[in-house]
């Protein structure tokens, strides 16, 4: 559906505001139907996102290592992976190389609800079935072009 039918009291100014609003309507619409596919784990994209990366690293990480790799670096990693902590989804230990770190390691309840969600990741992809491939290989070289 085009923007003007979403957004049907809004002027744009030129294309450019026409894209950039766009660009954030999509973008909330996206955040808000991943919401809801974490709902059944109660976990938000944000948990999800640190469960990802610790799942995916070879090492154990310090919140630190993790916020540097998490999709919104303004998040309060330290906060979220207490969070993770108290729903048992993570622990916390002592790092073996620093006595002074932390490391962060997936429970295997962490790695069930991973499990499950990737069994359903093809609901995911299946946000974006209205482009095909060589659309999503545009639509991924445009945003990058943008940042």
């Amino acid at each position: 559906m085009d923007i003007e039918n979403e957004i049907p009291q809004l002027q744009f100014r030129n294309d450019y505001h026409k894209a950039i609003v766009n660009i954030i309507f999509t973008s909330n619409w996206l955040q808000e139907k991943i919401r809801q596919f974490l709902l059944p784990e109660d976990i938000t994209t944000q948990q999800y996102n640190i469960l990802r990366i610790v799942q995916a690293s070879s090492i154990p990480l310090s919140t630190m290592q993790i916020r540097e790799q998490m999709l919104d670096k303004m998040s309060d990693t330290s906060r979220m992976v207490d969070r993770l902590v108290a729903k048992k989804l993570v622990e916390k230990r002592m790092s073996e190389d620093d006595k002074r770190k932390v490391a962060i390691y997936l429970t295997e309840e962490g790695m069930q609800v991973l499990n499950r969600l990737e069994s359903k990741i093809p609901e995911i992809d299946q946000l974006l079935h209205a482009l095909n491939a060589d659309e999503i290989s545009l639509l991924n070289k445009l945003l990058n072009s943008i940042r």
